[in-house]
């Protein structure tokens, strides 16, 4: 199974489990037992997505594939295995801010995908209210991963504690609130862009989900 969602993937996604696989098996033989189990949960970690996709019957789109793996292994592995957070002082900004913008934008495919992409079921307002609620809770829920990766298996990614937790909730919030924002944008015909196409893509490769929409929700320049 493993092997078949590595070698199924885009190369860079591929590339970047295996080396992480690899990794956890060298440090293992050496002997180096943190540096293995950072680099066996940072790849677990990375294939979830993937594997949950399949298991849903789910297509996700390359860019979202190789954006979560990059994630994952800047924070779980570079952050920990190579101490990036203490070592650069923006890596937690950074990677809070885009990995929100991305909890907001699954938080509209997400809702939008519960009205069958029916963009008339719903005011876009409101429905950008609450893909903003689900990009926070997904933020709220990875907080929660780091507090117990700290308390069971000694690491820090919480770094000062409750001051970092705090800090992290608010660029959470800025960045699902501006992914829910290009949401709205979409439902208003007004969603042109990187952000827009990624949409549009998910919900091609997604057609059953969103059997409802008729058309693309961005009108075609052709017609």
């Amino acid at each position: 199974m493993v092997k078949a969602l590595i070698f199924g993937q885009n190369r860079i996604v591929a590339v970047l489990w295996g080396l992480l696989l690899l990794t956890s098996l060298t440090a293992l033989f050496l002997g180096f037992w943190e540096l293995s189990f950072v680099a066996f949960s940072t790849f677990a970690l990375a294939i979830t997505p993937a594997f949950l996709a399949s298991r849903l019957h789910i297509s996700l789109p390359v860019p979202f594939l190789v954006a979560t793996t990059l994630f994952i292994f800047a924070s779980v592995f570079m952050g920990e295995a190579f101490d990036f957070y203490e070592r650069v002082w923006w890596w937690d900004v950074a990677l809070h801010g885009a990995s929100s913008i991305g909890f907001g934008l699954i938080g509209f495919l997400f809702v939008f995908m519960l009205f069958e992409g029916d963009r008339y079921a719903a005011p876009p307002f409101a429905m950008a209210f609450i893909a903003f609620c689900v990009g926070m809770t997904v933020g709220a829920v990875w907080e929660v991963f780091e507090f117990l990766m700290d308390t069971w298996f000694g690491l820090n990614m919480q770094k000062s504690g409750l001051d970092d937790t705090m800090h992290d909730i608010m660029i959470n919030g800025a960045g699902a609130a501006l992914g829910s924002f290009v949401g709205y944008l979409y439902l208003r015909g007004q969603g042109d862009g990187p952000f827009g196409r990624l949409i549009d893509q998910f919900i091609d490769l997604n057609k059953r989900l969103y059997r409802k929409s008729k058309a693309k929700l961005r009108k075609d320049p052709a017609e």
